[in-house]
Formats: structure tokens, C-alpha cells, sequence
């Protein structure tokens, strides 16, 4: 499902330097990230994601290398088979809940938003136990809540690889089971594979594997 090789990267100013020889995640897999803060963790999404672009090497996802696509098409490579948790939530403080979870649909001709689109935005919001909230702007919602609008988001176009960062990180204990059980539950029910950044070590023990990112991080000598 993922694989990279040969990734260089850096960015425009500062010392960051991420280099990655190889990096593969099958498909089905439940793999979760860890490392400390810097290591590249989120950065390694963004590329995967096609948000940002390597210096050098390739990463391709199901087959189609991500990286040689121009803007547009990784746009839309990336609406239609991979849903990113982010780590902010990119919620549209202008739009209700329901309007973020189907903003995707809005901003592609590769997905259409039709009544069953709609419904399962309604149904994935009541498992998140926000259907009550789907009226409601951005602003209106605590972070918990803004956490599982944006989990209905990546969820909603049933993606073939879900890319999720710190999703439980502001959910509370009981929260945190529900939300990942939803996710295991959406990898086993579509064969999707779940690239998971996480802090939570509680939470290790349920993935497959788990991968220590600190390696993959440099900085310049100076």
C-alpha cells in the first residue's frame, strides 16, 4: 500500500533533514508511529498524503507514485483514496459539522455528493456520538468534538488508507477506545490499511507494528 524509497527531504530554511532509504506498509495493515517531537513524524504523512513533495526518491501509494504528480492530480489522488486525520483538524470555522464532513465531496469532481454520501455522514457522526452537533459551526465545539467532526471527514469517502495524527490525542480515555475502535473497525470493513502518528502508548498494543521514526530524522552538523 505505501512505499517509499530513497526519500531525501528538507525544508526551504532550518536544519530539518528527513531521510527515509525505505519505508513500506502493506495493505490491511494497522501501523502505528512514534518518536519525539521533530523526528518527521507528521512531515512522513504530508508526504505520503502528497501535501508535500520530496527533494528526491519516490513515494507511491496503491501503486501510483504520489510523488510525480503534478498539484492537481495529488489533490485529487489524495480526496478520493486516502482520509488524514490531521493533527489540527482543518475544520472550516465558516461551515457546520456536517458541511466539514462533506467539504471533500465539495472541492472534487472525483467524488459525488449524493443522498447516500449525505446519510453516511449522518450515520458516521452518530457513532461519533456528535450527530446532535451536525448543525453546529466549528467554533461551537469543544476539541474533542472538532476531533471527531474531522475523523468523520477522513472516514466519510470510505478511503483505501487512512492516515491519522495523534487522532485520540484530545479525546478522553473512554473516547479514545471508541474512536479507534471506528478506525479498526473502517480498515477491516473496506480493507484499508491505518498509518497512525501517536504519543499514546496505551494504545500500542492493538496495532500491528509500531515504528520508531527518530531514526529517519537528521540535522546538520552545524
Amino acid at each position: 500500500m505505501i512505499s517509499i524509497h530513497s526519500l531525501e527531504f528538507h525544508y526551504r530554511y532550518g536544519e530539518f533533514r528527513l531521510s527515509v532509504p525505505e519505508f513500506r506498509v502493506t495493505q490491511c495493515e494497522k501501523v502505528a508511529v512514534i518518536g519525539p517531537s521533530g523526528s518527521g513524524k507528521t512531515t512522513l504523512l504530508n508526504l505520503i498524503a502528497g501535501i508535500f513533495t520530496p527533494v528526491s526518491g519516490t513515494v507511491s501509494v496503491d501503486n501510483t507514485e504520489v510523488s510525480a504528480l503534478n498539484d492537481a492530480r495529488r489533490r485529487d489522488f489524495r480526496i478520493t483514496n486516502i482520509g488524514f486525520v490531521f493533527q489540527d483538524f482543518e475544520l472550516l470555522d465558516y461551515l457546520n459539522v456536517l458541511d466539514n464532513v462533506v467539504h471533500p465531496y465539495r472541492i472534487t469532481r472525483a467524488l459525488t455528493l449524493d443522498r447516500s454520501a449525505r446519510e453516511r455522514a449522518v450515520s458516521l457522526a452518530e457513532r461519533m456520538d456528535i450527530g446532535d452537533k451536525l448543525t453546529r459551526f466549528a467554533d461551537d465545539l469543544s476539541q474533542g468534538e472538532k476531533q471527531r467532526a474531522a475523523i468523520c471527514r477522513a472516514l466519510l469517502p470510505h478511503p483505501k488508507l487512512i492516515l491519522a495524527d495523534e487522532a485520540t490525542g484530545n479525546l478522553d480515555p473512554e473516547n479514545k477506545t471508541v474512536i479507534l475502535d471506528l478506525l479498526f473497525q473502517t480498515v477491516e470493513e473496506h480493507d484499508a490499511t491505518l498509518l497512525a502518528v501517536t504519543h499514546d502508548q496505551e494504545l500500542l498494543k492493538r496495532f500491528d507494528r509500531v515504528i520508531d521514526f527518530q531514526d529517519f530524522r537528521h540535522r546538520d552538523a552545524a
